[in-house]
């Protein structure tokens, strides 16, 4: 098997806080991205956490408040997205 190289270009901040984190457990930013490739190949998968369904902290909270105000009984009730969109435009 031949080998071939790879370059990609990254913000150098984000390379030396990586290179620290990986240095850690005594590996190098390279055999890391190597790991990384043959992790894709075995599984068949990107090895990340790309799920659009886990909701970010703004959305918790907001899912949070909506939930407040539905027990409470509170707030506004819109017939639809294009009515609240007038009513926040006034």
């Amino acid at each position: 098997m031949a080998n071939s190289s790879l370059t990609i270009r990254i913000d150098s901040e984000l390379k030396g806080e990586a290179a620290k984190v990986v240095e850690d457990y005594g590996l190098d930013l390279s055999s890391v991205v190597r790991a990384f490739f043959v992790e894709i190949v075995s599984t068949n998968a990107i090895p990340l956490s790309l799920d659009y369904r886990r909701p970010s902290v703004e959305s918790l909270e907001a899912i949070r408040e909506t939930e407040e105000m539905i027990a409470k009984d509170t707030g506004e009730s819109y017939r639809s997205g294009a009515d609240l969109l007038k009513t926040a435009m006034a």
